[in-house]
């Protein structure tokens, strides 16, 4: 990636280091990530986009992959991991499913297996089970083969589970439901929902989760899209900085970054850089995430062909991002903001329930295959225990009229996301199955497997990614930082 021309930065600098001021000085002096993460051809030559059934996770696993003062930090003891964890959520995912079709056993099963027994219609959310089938137009992802692995016991690390504990009871919702930030220290907040303001201490959870070893991560991603004709119409390469500002529990400081993040209420701040299509080449998008649900939070977008940037408002991160079915809203599958001012909702759980979901992975072998439209292959799915949670849009201003989410009553993460425009049509939908880390208790995008669909537009797409936790700095996340990629 070329360096941000000399113009550029100056305008940058009136900009952006109202919120992310000259570098930090990292008291822990741990490695860079850029010393240790791998280039984009090392990570083609463990696996490639398509037609690659390689476990590279397993084949290049943490312990390889991170350097030891960084891999040391975040591998605890998994018994200890699973007792803490099960004892803040009151149950262990195995204790709890099996009651819905019980008939359904742990195997391998086709289309048509799932075609002549009616409890997997029963089993499965509706977008996951008009999938099961061979791949064809218009939509990428089908599933025409799969297994059904024993549901797993999930957790998070040591240090969540630890600052979730010394937490309990002390972070509060307004009379509205949305969060008092001030009251919000560490760990997850609502471990056991209850109550009236259950739907909104599941989505505070779930906007303040730890995904990608607790916002402290370097991510590289390959999305591809695909037209209703099968065709490949994009290929894109995105690294991403991430860090946390408030709430850290992996590596130190711990609790809040610095003194300038708890004076501004800063949840975490992030680099995104484009390395491909080449249209999209040298552009940068820095983000800064507040804690207060009334302040917007900041993005800002440098577009390479006009060496400008361009401050993103509320309505922009309506829009789509370029080649790709998501919109700035809907990057992780859910980045919106949560707040009573900024396109309000209504929150309902309408259900808990099991459903049979792809199971997050430990070795990364799933795959898309280029044959029958991208189909997906190497697919394990499990029962989980999950919330169904409903947001219907109070401004009729606002691209979704609705959103729907499957989330993982154990993680309080979300496996799937329908949302519904103005009209009631179902417009855009995801799915994740997610890289699980049994060693450290952590989730993240590495492994994962990312299925899109515009439902309207009928286009499709898709992506796996490499995620590595890492130190981040301030400097790392800055857009006058950049130095280029590998």
């Amino acid at each position: 990636m070329r360096l941000i021309k000399s113009a550029f930065v100056g305008l940058c600098a009136t900009l952006f280091t109202t919120a992310l001021l000259p570098a930090y000085v990292s008291a822990q002096k741990l490695p860079d990530v850029k010393t240790y993460a791998p280039s984009w051809s090392q990570m083609e030559s463990r696996k490639k986009m398509f037609d690659d059934p390689r476990p590279f996770v397993k084949e290049w696993p943490m312990s390889k992959l991170l350097p030891k003062e960084i891999y040391s930090k975040i591998v605890f003891d998994e018994k200890k991991m699973k007792e803490a964890w099960s004892e803040l959520v009151g149950f262990k995912a195995p204790d709890v499913v099996g009651k819905i079709a019980p008939d359904i056993k742990p195997g391998k099963y086709t289309y048509k297996d799932v075609q002549q027994n009616p409890g997997f219609k029963q089993l499965m959310f509706p977008d996951l089970y008009g999938r099961i089938k061979p791949g064809a137009a218009p939509y990428i992802g089908n599933i025409p083969e799969f297994e059904i692995i024993p549901t797993r016991q999930f957790y998070w690390s040591l240090p969540i589970s630890e600052a979730t504990k010394k937490n309990l009871g002390k972070t509060k919702l307004d009379a509205k439901g949305y969060l008092v930030w001030q009251t919000w220290d560490t760990g997850y907040a609502f471990p056991k929902p209850s109550g009236p303001q259950k739907a909104q201490q599941i989505m505070a959870n779930l906007e303040h989760r730890y995904l990608d070893f607790g916002g402290e991560t370097w991510l590289a991603n390959e999305p591809f899209g695909v037209n209703a004709r099968g065709q490949v119409d994009y290929t894109g390469k995105t690294q991403v900085y991430r860090m946390g500002l408030w709430g850290r529990s992996i590596f130190p400081p711990y609790g809040v970054y610095d003194s300038r993040a708890k004076e501004n209420g800063e949840y975490g701040a992030a680099l995104i850089t484009w390395d491909a299509p080449r249209d999209q080449a040298g552009q940068l998008m820095g983000q800064v995430y507040y804690m207060d649900p009334l302040k917007s939070n900041m993005t800002l977008l440098y577009l390479p062909a006009f060496r400008r940037v361009r401050k993103m408002s509320a309505t922009d991160t309506q829009d789509a991002i370029g080649g790709q079915d998501i919109i700035f809203d809907d990057q992780e599958g859910w980045q919106q903001k949560l707040s009573p001012e900024k396109y309000p909702y209504k929150y309902e759980v309408i259900d808990e329930r099991e459903y049979l979901v792809m199971a997050p992975t430990v070795d990364g072998a799933e795959y898309y295959s280029s044959k029958n439209f991208y189909e997906l292959k190497n697919v394990r799915m499990e029962r989980r225990p999950c919330y169904i949670v409903q947001l219907t849009q109070l401004d009729k201003n606002y691209v979704y009229g609705r959103r729907l989410l499957v989330i993982d009553k154990e993680t309080f993460l979300w496996y799937h996301v329908s949302n519904f425009d103005q009209r009631g049509r179902l417009y855009r939908t995801y799915d994740m199955n997610y890289g699980f880390h049994p060693e450290m208790g952590q989730w993240s995008w590495h492994g994962a497997i990312l299925t899109v669909k515009d439902h309207i537009d009928q286009h499709s797409g898709g992506s796996q990614a490499w995620a590595l936790p890492a130190a981040i700095t301030r400097d790392q996340v800055r857009l006058e930082g950049a130095k280029g990629t590998k």
